[in-house]
């Protein structure tokens, strides 16, 4: 057998740099591999074992594996000498370039100084790579007198780009395998290749994903990009508010999450998530804007290692998308009306009149009627949160201040005050008979009275009645310190009211005449027994409705206005005379038209004309009769009729407005034959479209 087969080795002496013998068989304990080939002895070490050393060479870390084989056969021993050197330094990284030194003289693999470079190679993963490739690649090879130079641009063709994770971070490496090999002679001795493949890796590098807020505030939905990761990255769940979902659970929810790829292999990932979702907390920053925040934590994973990483983000908006809540009032002769229509956000205020928040006993005495969109209360004028600003002699100015409080934030979101006047006899009534009353009302800039305190120059004549509000006096004319005064042909007499504590006085005077003569006038025939009425001037109401059908069974309500309504659907109106017992008269209605506004408009439209059809309009109007039934006692009060809806047209423009219906009526007398009462309409003369001027109608 050969010399140097392995039963023939005796024993090995390690250089580290000290000498360290070794047995075979502890050779192969200790994980270092032999084996022989008739020419050739092949040693294997790994890398960081006890044996090998490390050393500088001409500034580049090499560590070094060198041994002495003996051979021992008969009386013969043959010594091989074996020695390997491979970098583990010489790198120097920047964010685009790896350059690799390394030495050009090897000492631990040379015996002489002196040495010729014969050949130079580079490859790429153990394949070489001639001038054209390395060009081609932005790869270099260069020589200088102590080193050979290569430089890989990172992120080069040959490579890979790796995710990590480091302290919960995203950090990205690049690797490649560049190979240099080497033949030199020393002396006289033989060729020397030496071929080294080195695995380069880049330090870690963080990239913190970019969380990328894209959200359009109107468009009610949060749009969120994070990226960019590598190719090794997946998106596993999504943790919210309310907890974790995976992508699956969110998508199956109405929540969008999609990843998208990119031209360079990396990827991204997107979220839309709707406001109104429940994950989205919501808070309101004052009455009209409502600021939307969406808590985000991307659960990620790297593959194939399955290294978990999070990733936070938080995006928020502000959008004004709070309609507060209206409030409009009218007055009558007894009563504020009111209607509070609500805002987007329903019912969340409390109602306060004056300081007083709207009780269950006060919704009876207001006669409150609400529904999901409107409140409408009637407050007297005489209720004791109405403030009185002025009293004269026969009106009060009363002022109904409302407050709509929100309690969860402390808001008012709207605050109302509606000043009217309203009939009421404040001075003196002077009675025939001596008797004189007189009211005293508080008022606003005289919040320091105290009626019950008020009394008559004689301080034992004190009011009949008092609240916090009123004083009510009544009195004889000659009592209580009347002061009188004859003044031509008149008594005067006066009374001062006095509050002494705040120096208040206010004075009332009632005049008598002195002498008077009443002439009685009387017939001694008998009277007719038919009582006969005189003429005279008084009001009739007359008040129009919109019926829902043409029944007349079932109406609108003034807070159901404005009606919407198809263009040529009918509309039902009914005219009445209200509250009038006088079978005798009855209601004609003279002229109807429409305009766009409540008001006089220079755009209207004749809908009855002298008490008939418009015979001008394609869709003339139908009077329907009325009968007498339950509700109609009287048929002649009532007047009836159908019209289609349409709307206004100008410059080929459709008009958007309201509609508005107004009506002439006129009162008769059964029994006449007057024209305007009696008058018979005239036929059909044809079919002429809505229009006047530059203004048409569309139905």
């Amino acid at each position: 057998s050969a010399p140097t087969s392995l039963h023939n080795v005796w024993r090995m002496v390690f250089y580290t740099p000290k000498e360290k013998p070794m047995m075979m068989e502890d050779v192969l304990k200790a994980g270092y591999g032999v084996s022989t080939t008739p020419s050739r002895l092949v040693l294997r070490s790994p890398y960081g074992m006890e044996d090998t050393y490390t050393q500088n060479v001409n500034g580049v870390q090499m560590e070094v594996f060198k041994m002495t084989t003996y051979f021992k056969r008969e009386w013969a021993v043959t010594m091989v000498d074996t020695a390997a050197a491979c970098p583990t330094g010489g790198l120097q990284f920047t964010d685009k370039v790896i350059t690799w030194y390394m030495p050009r003289h090897i000492t631990p693999l040379m015996i002489y100084n002196q040495y010729d470079l014969l050949e130079l190679y580079m490859g790429i993963d153990g394949k070489r790579l001639d001038t054209t490739q390395m060009n081609a690649k932005g790869y270099s090879l260069s020589v200088t007198n102590s080193h050979v130079i290569i430089s890989l641009p990172v992120g080069g063709p040959d490579g890979y780009y790796k995710s990590h994770v480091l302290d919960y971070q995203y950090h990205t490496t690049y690797s490649i395998e560049p190979m240099l090999e080497l033949l030199w002679r020393e002396g006289q001795s033989e060729i020397t290749r030496y071929k080294v493949h080195y695995p380069i890796t880049t330090p870690p590098k963080a990239e913190p994903p970019q969380v990328t807020d894209n959200t359009v505030a109107k468009s009610g939905v949060f749009d969120v990009l994070l990226g960019t990761f590598l190719h090794d990255v997946e998106l596993m769940n999504i943790t919210f508010s309310s907890g974790v979902m995976t992508v699956a659970e969110a998508n199956a929810r109405g929540i969008n999450v999609q990843q998208h790829g990119l031209p360079n292999g990396s990827r991204t990932f997107s979220i839309q998530v709707p406001f109104s979702d429940p994950v989205v907390l919501k808070s309101h920053i004052n009455q009209e804007f409502t600021t939307y925040t969406l808590p985000l934590i991307f659960g990620l994973i790297i593959l194939p290692e399955y290294t978990p990483f999070p990733h936070p983000a938080l995006v928020e908006t502000t959008l004004q998308d709070i309609t507060l809540p209206t409030i409009v009032g009218t007055c009558d002769d007894e009563h504020f009306l009111v209607i509070v229509t609500y805002g987007n956000q329903g019912k969340n205020f409390h109602i306060y009149v004056g300081t007083q928040n709207i009780s269950a006993e006060l919704y009876t005495d207001y006669g409150v009627q609400e529904n999901s969109t409107h409140f409408t209360m009637t407050v007297p004028f005489l209720a004791n949160e109405i403030v009185f600003e002025l009293a004269q002699q026969s009106l009060v100015r009363g002022r109904l201040d409302l407050t709509l409080w929100e309690p969860i934030n402390s808001w008012h979101l709207n605050n109302f005050s509606l000043a009217c006047e309203f009939p009421l006899t404040m001075t003196g009534i002077c009675f025939s008979n001596g008797t004189i009353t007189a009211l005293a009302v508080k008022v606003e800039s005289a919040a320091q009275i105290v009626p019950s305190q008020l009394s008559l120059t004689d301080p034992s004549c004190k009011p009949k009645f008092s609240n916090s509000r009123f004083a009510y006096f009544s009195f004889a004319a000659s009592s209580c310190g009347t002061t009188r005064t004859v003044c031509r042909k008149f008594l005067l007499n006066e009374h001062l009211f006095e509050l002494l504590t705040l120096c208040i006085c206010l004075t009332v005077s009632c005049y008598y005449l002195l002498n008077d003569t009443q002439t009685l006038t009387f017939f001694t025939k008998p009277g007719r027994n038919e009582p006969f009425a005189e003429l005279g001037v008084g009001e009739l109401q007359v008040g129009m409705r919109l019926a829902k059908d043409p029944s007349y069974n079932s109406f609108y309500m003034e807070e159901d206005y404005p009606i919407t309504q198809y263009l040529q659907q009918p509309l039902y109106f009914e005219v009445e005379l209200v509250q009038s017992p006088d079978p005798q008269i009855e209601l004609v209605l003279e002229n109807c038209w429409a305009t766009v506004n409540d008001g006089v408009s220079v755009m209207s439209w004749d809908l009855i004309v002298n008490g008939c059809e418009n015979l001008d309009d394609r869709y003339q109007t139908t009077f329907h009769p009325v009968g007498l039934e339950d509700r109609v006692p009287y048929p002649p009060h009532l007047k009836r009729f159908e019209i289609k809806m349409f709307t206004f047209v100008k410059d080929d423009t459709v008009l958007r407005d309201q509609i508005f219906v107004h009506c002439e009526a006129v009162i008769c007398d059964i029994n006449q034959t007057d024209t305007i009462c009696k008058r018979r309409c005239p036929s059909q003369q044809g079919n002429i479209k809505r229009g006047m001027n530059q203004i048409s109608f569309i139905h």
